[in-house]
């Protein structure tokens, strides 16, 4: 372990320097780099290249659970266990969540809808129960608003909508892709949170009118509508936390690349049905 330890170091640090440090004798050192690398030691650092190719691959974000799916998809054997080791070793770390606020979580009903999702998050099909929510990203030019809808059965966001203001026409248009993308023939649950966007006659008459039924969180719940409040932690953390958008145009682009072309086909999910 010692001699691992120095050679780890040796491109940094002298040689002569470490192994004083370490109490080892330099000609220890040299004769053990000449040993052979041993079956397990080669396995180990090809099976620590795929890890990283993973890991890079999914944006820097994955634990060794998602790293160890990815492996088994490309015909690799290997438990999770040592695929923590490994990531350990390269330093290879997956972005944590944040922590639940304190607090009680109650809330009065909505009058404009009753809330007919009851937190009922695993639906046995598509296009059964869909949820939505607005965030903000900030941009140096100012705030740019995302409003996404998701399918609760399969977690992809199915209609989504930018826009400069937080108003009923940006929840709208996320709600005209959603049913322009499924075309559902039957009675989709549509849960928001009490919003002004979200209780507005447009926004009730349009679900009326594509046989959308409407359901409302209690006020101040979030958990009500956990499911949209976990997509925007995930997009935060692990996109627009890594970034500073310069104006509202590059934060679009990057929020339709981590949408479009990462978590709707790519990114594997902690809750599957």
């Amino acid at each position: 372990m010692k001699y691992a330890f120095i050679d780890a170091h040796a491109a940094q640090y002298p040689v002569r320097r470490l192994c004083s440090t370490m109490a080892v004798h330099p000609s220890g050192y040299y004769a053990w780099k000449q040993q052979p690398i041993s079956e397990r030691s080669a396995n180990d650092q090809r099976v620590g290249a795929l890890i990283t190719q993973c890991w890079e691959a999914s944006g820097r974000i994955y634990g060794y659970r998602k790293i160890r799916n990815d492996l088994h998809d490309m015909g690799e054997a290997c438990g999770k266990h040592r695929v923590a080791r490994l990531m350990r070793l390269a330093g290879l770390r997956s972005h944590t969540g944040y922590g639940r606020r304190p607090g009680r979580y109650g809330g009065r009903p909505a009058v404009v809808a009753p809330n007919l999702l009851e937190r009922r998050f695993a639906p046995t099909a598509p296009n059964k129960s869909w949820v939505t929510d607005i965030t903000y990203i900030r941009t140096h030019e100012g705030w740019l608003y995302l409003c996404a809808v998701l399918d609760l059965f399969s977690r992809q966001v199915v209609g989504w909508s930018m826009g400069e203001r937080m108003t009923k026409e940006l929840a709208l248009n996320a709600l005209l892709m959603a049913v322009w993308r499924r075309k559902p023939t039957e009675e989709v649950v549509v849960h928001s949170d009490q919003g002004s966007q979200f209780s507005s006659h447009d926004w009730q008459d349009f679900l009326k009118a594509h046989r959308r039924v409407p359901s409302m969180s209690r006020r101040g719940n979030c958990h009500d509508n956990a499911v949209a409040e976990s997509f925007f932690q995930l997009l935060k953390r692990e996109r627009i936390k890594q970034k500073i958008y310069t104006d509202r145009a590059q934060a679009r682009s990057d929020v339709f690349d981590y949408i479009e072309l990462f978590y709707n086909p790519r990114r594997r999910h902690g809750f599957t049905n």
